[in-house]
């Protein structure tokens, strides 16, 4: 006799249909024969000796006969042990056992202990999702991944514990009742934290970078000494960065519920990843991989926070890996049986230190490494992986009287909004390319920054560009120009200002290393008509105050080159450059 179940498996962060067909013999055999077909995997094939025990300490006692169960389509591989409960159904419809001939609405998915109960599974949210866009109106699934699955409008989750409560519900329809969740009052109980920026004393340059980082999804990259807080800094982030929309919790769940990594008691990954992997990991762990490819590390900080302390002890090949994720937003696992895309839009966080010890440059220590150790401490890292890094940031050590000051630091709620308000800044302005900040596509960017089209050379004025002239959004200098621009477009969108013109943007604030750590530069004030240099003009001040929303003053002046010196927050000199128009 045959009888059929519908069951699901997840690949990648989607779930495929998949259908249980039982046929059993009535000739009663001396061994007995339970054969599994379709491409199983070894966890598949095992779910006859849990199968068979779950049924007999369930009091169905199945005589020895010619079991043959084929998972459909048949040139799928199937993996995992989710199909022991529609494989158990089956048999006992096959033997008569179910008043049901067909269950043609419903869909089943756990795991059997030998006992009769049911265990959680992977990819519980997937699998409804599927089951809704194949009209599927019910689902059973473990009490475990009930809440999980709960959050899909449009089928009814019924949570079993056992094996005889399916067995019950499929005969009369009664003894379960179908869960129901309020999913925006789930995503509103997530918002608690345990750490809050107000617990970090002093670092105020390092929290300013950290805000602007966070307004506009960039990069950031923290050099200090040991001690000096940089890991205590990446892990308020998450704290400052806007609430989850209800699509955006659906979609990290689902990832985190294929990688199982899911709390089962929340049900809704509530709040943004923060991921902090150990600089031992692979390569294959930190971007995914495996026969049936998982997600790794990047697509698990997706929509959240990608933090890598100590940069530069992780093997080159392992962050060579993270280049195209952090370009594209997407990861592409290509083994030899299929191919898989698992999103992995995050921003990244990085900590290191200045030199093996850890102590160059620093006020309070001396720094015993020669020049060659730290060249080549440095170099650990690639220039192509650094370019996609907008910001870098010092984070020196916190001196005592900053410890020890009475002044309240500044809450992450504070920061939050006004980080919010720098993002509903940037939808408004991106709305009609759906690119958002430091999240739009390189594309998107090369159009939404308009590089310059007239160029100055070397020997004369400005030209139209032409081949050997133009900027070229390929390069690595035009990229880093395209970063700076972001920042810039983040720090007016952070404060309400309006975005300046392109001919009078401030293309740098990457502060390069002098004598006592303070950072300095020669700033040039171009014409992009002619190429003549130009005084300073009162309207082009006003443009770097607005940019850099502090107090400023000309601290030199000469040859058509100047220096800025902020005198509120860093007290150190920026190195600042504009083109005027």
């Amino acid at each position: 006799m045959l009888y059929k179940t519908l069951s699901a498996a997840v690949y990648g962060i989607d779930a495929s249909l998949i259908e249980v067909e039982v046929d059993v013999s009535g000739i009663k055999t001396m061994e007995d024969h339970f054969h599994t077909v379709g491409l199983p995997d070894a966890a598949v094939r095992e779910s006859r000796d849990r199968v068979r025990a779950a049924l007999k300490n369930c009091g169905y006692d199945i005589p020895p006969t010619h079991i043959t169960i084929n998972l459909a389509p048949a040139d799928i591989r199937k993996e995992g042990s989710g199909f022991d409960l529609p494989m158990a159904l089956g048999i006992l419809g096959a033997y008569g056992g179910l008043n049901k001939k067909e269950l043609p609405d419903c869909l089943f998915v756990g795991e059997l202990s030998l006992d009769g109960g049911v265990r959680g599974v992977r990819g519980a949210l997937p699998i409804a999702i599927e089951a809704r866009g194949r009209k599927i109106s019910r689902l059973v699934v473990p009490e475990l991944n009930a809440k999980e699955a709960a959050m899909v409008g449009g089928v009814e989750i019924y949570p079993v514990k056992s094996l005889l409560d399916v067995i019950r519900f499929v005969n009369t329809g009664n003894g379960i009742l179908p869960l129901k969740v309020d999913s925006e009052a789930l995503l509103s109980e997530a918002q608690q934290f345990l750490v809050d920026f107000k617990d970090v004393r002093g670092q105020h340059s390092a929290k300013r970078a950290l805000e602007v980082a966070c307004a506009g999804g960039h990069n950031i990259l923290m050099i200090g000494p040991p001690g000096s807080g940089k890991t205590m800094l990446a892990k308020r982030m998450p704290t400052i960065l806007p609430p989850f929309t209800f699509e955006e919790a659906l979609e990290t769940t689902k990832i985190h519920s294929v990688a199982g990594v899911l709390d089962a008691g929340a049900g809704l990954v509530g709040i943004r990843p923060f991921r902090a992997p150990h600089h031992t990991i692979s390569d294959a762990g930190l971007i995914g991989g495996g026969a049936v490819p998982r997600p790794g590390e990047v697509s698990l900080a997706h929509n959240g926070v990608l933090f890598l302390d100590e940069l530069p002890e992780f093997p080159r090949n392992v962050l060579e890996v993270m280049r195209q994720p952090l370009e594209d937003g997407t990861v592409c696992i290509a083994p030899a049986s299929m191919s898989l895309t698992f999103p992995a839009r995050f921003m990244l966080a990085a900590a290191m230190n200045p030199c093996p010890c850890g102590y160059f440059n620093d006020r309070s220590r001396e720094c015993r490494c020669t020049p060659p150790v730290i060249q080549r401490y440095m170099s650990k890292i690639s220039g192509p992986l650094l370019d996609r890094i907008d910001i870098h940031i010092d984070v020196p050590a916190v001196n005592y009287k900053e410890m020890r000051s009475g002044a309240e630091p500044e809450s992450s709620g504070k920061i939050r909004e006004r980080v919010m308000r720098a993002r509903g800044s940037q939808l408004e302005r991106f709305s009609s390319s759906r690119a958002n900040g430091a999240a739009a596509y390189p594309r998107l960017l090369r159009t939404l920054t308009r590089l310059r089209k007239t160029v100055r050379t070397r020997d004369g004025p400005a030209r139209p560009d032409c081949p050997s002239t133009r900027p070229n959004p390929q390069s690595r200098k035009d990229n880093r120009r395209l970063g700076r621009r972001k920042i810039n477009r983040t720090q007016a969108h952070r404060r309400g200002h309006p975005v300046p013109h392109p001919g009078q943007n401030i293309l740098g604030l990457r502060p390069r290393q002098t004598n006592g750590g303070r950072a300095s530069a020669r700033v040039e004030l171009r014409n992009t008509v002619d190429g003549t240099k130009s005084d300073v003009k009162p309207f082009n001040i006003s443009i770097l105050k607005s940019a850099l929303g502090l107090s400023t003053r000309i601290s030199s002046h000469r040859n058509g080159t100047f220096c800025v010196t902020n005198g509120t927050v860093l007290q150190e000199t920026l190195d600042v450059s504009f083109i005027l128009t």
